[in-house]
Protein backbone atom coordinates (compact mmCIF):
# COMPACT_ATOMS: atom_id res chain seq x y z
CA UNK A 1 0.00 0.00 0.00
CA UNK A 2 1.42 3.70 -1.15
CA UNK A 3 1.16 6.42 1.21
CA UNK A 4 -0.56 9.62 -0.69
CA UNK A 5 1.93 11.95 -1.22
CA UNK A 6 1.53 15.71 0.81
CA UNK A 7 0.15 18.61 -1.63
CA UNK A 8 2.49 21.37 -2.35
CA UNK A 9 6.11 21.72 -2.81
CA UNK A 10 8.34 18.86 -1.50
CA UNK A 11 11.41 20.01 1.21
CA UNK A 12 13.89 20.41 -1.34
CA UNK A 13 11.89 22.30 -3.45
CA UNK A 14 10.98 25.00 -0.80
CA UNK A 15 14.52 24.61 0.34
CA UNK A 16 15.75 25.68 -3.64
CA UNK A 17 12.73 28.13 -3.93
CA UNK A 18 13.71 29.87 -0.32
CA UNK A 19 17.28 30.50 -1.69
CA UNK A 20 15.87 32.17 -4.69
CA UNK A 21 13.95 34.60 -2.91
CA UNK A 22 16.15 35.52 -0.98
CA UNK A 23 19.47 35.76 -3.19
CA UNK A 24 17.68 37.51 -5.74
CA UNK A 25 14.32 38.15 -5.13
CA UNK A 26 14.05 40.13 -2.13
CA UNK A 27 17.67 42.19 -3.47
CA UNK A 28 15.57 43.29 -6.44
CA UNK A 29 12.16 44.57 -3.79
CA UNK A 30 14.98 46.28 -1.74
CA UNK A 31 15.86 48.49 -5.15
CA UNK A 32 12.49 48.52 -5.91
CA UNK A 33 10.89 49.77 -3.03
CA UNK A 34 13.99 52.28 -2.03
CA UNK A 35 13.74 53.38 -5.72
CA UNK A 36 9.94 53.94 -5.68
CA UNK A 37 10.54 56.15 -2.25
CA UNK A 38 12.96 58.23 -3.59
CA UNK A 39 10.94 58.95 -6.29
CA UNK A 40 8.20 60.72 -4.25
CA UNK A 41 8.81 63.43 -1.88
CA UNK A 42 10.88 62.08 1.10
CA UNK A 43 8.22 61.91 4.05
CA UNK A 44 9.31 62.94 7.70
CA UNK A 45 12.03 60.56 8.62
CA UNK A 46 9.49 58.51 11.29
CA UNK A 47 6.86 58.18 8.68
CA UNK A 48 9.83 56.45 5.92
CA UNK A 49 10.88 54.86 9.17
CA UNK A 50 7.62 52.72 9.72
CA UNK A 51 6.85 52.50 5.77
CA UNK A 52 10.24 50.47 5.35
CA UNK A 53 9.11 48.35 8.55
CA UNK A 54 5.68 47.74 6.61
CA UNK A 55 7.68 47.00 3.10
CA UNK A 56 9.94 44.62 5.06
CA UNK A 57 7.09 42.57 6.60
CA UNK A 58 5.03 42.84 3.77
CA UNK A 59 7.49 41.32 0.73
CA UNK A 60 7.91 38.04 3.16
CA UNK A 61 3.92 37.00 3.49
CA UNK A 62 3.19 35.67 -0.11
CA UNK A 63 6.32 33.79 0.85
CA UNK A 64 5.03 32.09 4.39
CA UNK A 65 4.69 28.69 3.11
CA UNK A 66 8.25 28.37 1.02
CA UNK A 67 9.93 29.61 3.88
CA UNK A 68 8.08 27.03 6.72
CA UNK A 69 10.13 24.49 8.40
CA UNK A 70 13.07 25.50 6.12
CA UNK A 71 15.40 25.59 9.18
CA UNK A 72 14.33 21.90 10.49
CA UNK A 73 15.87 18.70 9.46
CA UNK A 74 14.16 17.14 6.08
CA UNK A 75 11.09 15.71 7.06
CA UNK A 76 11.06 13.08 4.40
CA UNK A 77 15.44 11.86 4.80
CA UNK A 78 15.81 8.21 5.60
CA UNK A 79 17.52 7.81 9.24
CA UNK A 80 19.39 5.11 8.53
Amino acid sequence: MTTPSKPGLSYKARRRWSLVILLVGLPLYIVAAVTIMNMIDRPPILVEFLVYIGLGILWALPFKFVFRGIGQADPDAKDG
